[in-house]
């Protein structure tokens, strides 16, 4: 019938298949791609790594290059690939092989003796010569067209222009540049290669030729410091110096680097430190080791570049609170060579616990910057547990003063260090001193303690005079609590002053409380601290870099010696 509705054809089998087949690709095609992908990747990274591991060059991956740049393989535009961290070479992904084999790197020694040392000619690297430099020929700049263009001696860091260089250019002896009086030229180290094969040691007679205001710097960076600047910074000290003097104490410990000192005259080197105040004393301990074995009279002068989170000891010497490249490093160089020599009070600390059957050696630590007892030794150890378990959180300066913050928040109102002058008993040279109701004591051998703060000279009418770091002096403050710390940083209250002495003994007679040497915290029962003169450390002093409080301090030591 007309009125009556047909009936639905039967559904097919093959259109319920073809759905389905569809379906699968859909969800099966950008998986396998996804997986074609990551192992076409993963292939490349092999063969990167490969490349990378035989080659001469100091290869370095990047996603995105901080400047135009452009291939030195195929002079193409290039956002991604590698660069030398000694040459400065950079080339894309696929190019690579070929500037391996095209482009020699930095040579760290020369392959013969034919090379005199006042005749290494240029070491000439064309294209991606830094911002704002200028042709030696024409006095104009270069590197200002977007292609790749112009040269740099990876020497002297010298530039000149495509159409400026000539054959006596090529040809002409470097001069090692403005940094010339802190590179080791490789020249230098094969005639000592060659000396030594003879057993002959006589480097003054062979440093003379460099002249007399040769004092090669020796670079020890800590790529896990503060910030993780370390590792870029080990780049760009590479390519201003040789790579043979520019170490990553994570890779090469202190006292292994510091053996090429031998190899320099007598009282010549300088060593850089690159790290917070840690890692300077890890630096001067291993200097101490050099005393041991004999080699005093290659002990080098020690300058600081701040990576830390307090800095205290960088602060004290004027290398200021924290490097964050507000300076290029070059500027760093210049101020190492412009410090003046300083010494150093080192001081020995020796905790001996207490126990009628204690047979363990008493625990020795070396002190470069303070001993404390107390809340501020109680926020460390907070700090430093916390770090322990989760290191990659705490990689920025502001964010671990933060939790140093929250530390001390939290101890205003706990207050586990109350009553701290019924638990302990102070000695200053031998004469025992009657405590008030501390939190803390505080034994300083610097200027500068929690992460800036001059501690001793306080402010107001109650100034006293600068601490000194060389008299074989220790100033002695106490603290009230987690508060009364506080307010000293923020120059509202000054500490307690106890005394000055040669000798601090501090008795612990009951109950665990937390101890910090130098920022290392642990929590310690009964025991006798004993802390006594060891050595002096040979230091650099820039004082070029002064705080606002070192400008009051030294205003305040003027003003009293025109009204006396």
């Amino acid at each position: 019938m007309e009125g009556q509705e047909r009936p639905a054809p039967p559904a097919s089998p093959f259109a319920d298949g073809h759905l389905v087949l569809w379906t699968l690709c859909s969800v099966l095609l950008p998986v396998l791609i996804t997986l074609w992908c990551s192992v076409q990747r993963s292939r490349r990274q092999l063969h990167r790594r490969d490349i990378f591991r035989k080659s001469k060059h100091g290869w370095r991956d990047t996603d995105l290059f901080s400047q135009p740049t452009y291939c030195c393989v195929c002079a193409q535009h290039i956002l991604q690939g590698a660069f030398c961290d000694c040459c400065g070479l950079r080339v894309d992904e696929g190019c690579l092989k070929k500037a391996d084999k095209r482009f020699p790197c930095k040579e760290i020694m020369l392959k013969s003796d034919s090379k005199a040392l006042d005749a290494m000619p240029h070491h000439w690297i064309r294209g991606n010569v830094p911002l704002c430099s200028y042709c030696v020929v024409c006095k104009q700049q270069c590197g200002n067209q977007p292609k790749l263009c112009d040269y740099r001696c990876v020497w002297c860091q010298k530039t000149v222009h495509d159409e400026c260089m000539k054959n006596s250019l090529r040809n002409e002896k470097c001069d090692f540049g403005e940094f010339k009086n802190l590179i080791i030229p490789p020249s230098y180290l094969t005639s000592i290669n060659h000396m030594r094969k003879d057993k002959k040691t006589d480097y003054e007679m062979l440093a003379s030729k460099l002249g007399k205001q040769w004092t090669p710097l020796i670079i020890l960076a800590n790529s896990r410091s503060g910030t993780n600047m370390g590792e870029g910074l080990l780049g760009e000290f590479r390519i201003l110096l040789n790579p043979v003097q520019v170490f990553d104490v994570t890779k090469t410990p202190p006292i292994k680097a510091l053996q090429l000192c031998t190899l320099l005259p007598y009282d010549s080197a300088r060593v850089l430190v690159c790290g917070g105040d840690g890692t300077v004393g890890w630096v001067l301990d291993a200097l101490d080791e050099m005393k041991i074995k004999g080699q005093e009279k290659y002990i080098p002068q020690v300058a600081v570049l701040p990576l830390g989170t307090g800095n205290d000891l960088s602060n004290t010497l004027g290398w200021g609170t924290g490097y964050a490249g507000e300076i290029p490093v070059a500027q760093v160089l210049r101020n190492v060579m412009e410090a003046d020599g300083i010494k150093l009070d080192r001081w020995k600390v020796q905790v001996t616990n207490k126990g009628y059957y204690n047979l363990r050696k008493p625990k020795e630590f070396t002190m470069n910057n303070y001993f404390s007892i107390g809340p501020d030794a109680l926020m460390a150890l907070n700090f430093h547990a916390h770090r322990e378990k989760a290191p990659s959180l705490f990689s920025s300066r502001i964010l671990n003063k933060a939790v140093y913050l929250f530390y001390g928040t939290k101890d205003c109102l706990v207050q586990e260090c109350k009553d701290l002058n019924k638990k302990v008993e102070l000695e200053l040279d031998g004469e025992r001193v009657e405590l008030p109701n501390l939190e803390g004591i505080i034994v300083l051998n610097i200027g500068y303690w929690g992460g800036g703060c001059r501690l001793w000279e306080g402010m107001g009418d109650e100034t006293y005079p600068l601490a000194r770091h060389d008299d074989g002096l220790l100033e002695v403050v106490g603290v009230y609590g987690s508060f009364h710390c506080a307010q000293i940083q923020v120059k509202l209250a000054n500490p307690f002053r106890i005394g000055q002495a040669h000798t601090v003994r501090l008795i612990l007679k009951c109950s665990m409380m937390p101890m910090q040497v130098d920022g290392e915290p642990w929590a310690q029962g009964p025991c006798t601290v004993t802390i006594t003169h060891k050595t002096h450390a040979l230091m650099l002093y820039f004082s070029g870099e002064q705080t606002d409080d070192d400008v009051s301090s030294t205003s305040d030591q003027e003003d009293t010696k025109e009204t006396e």
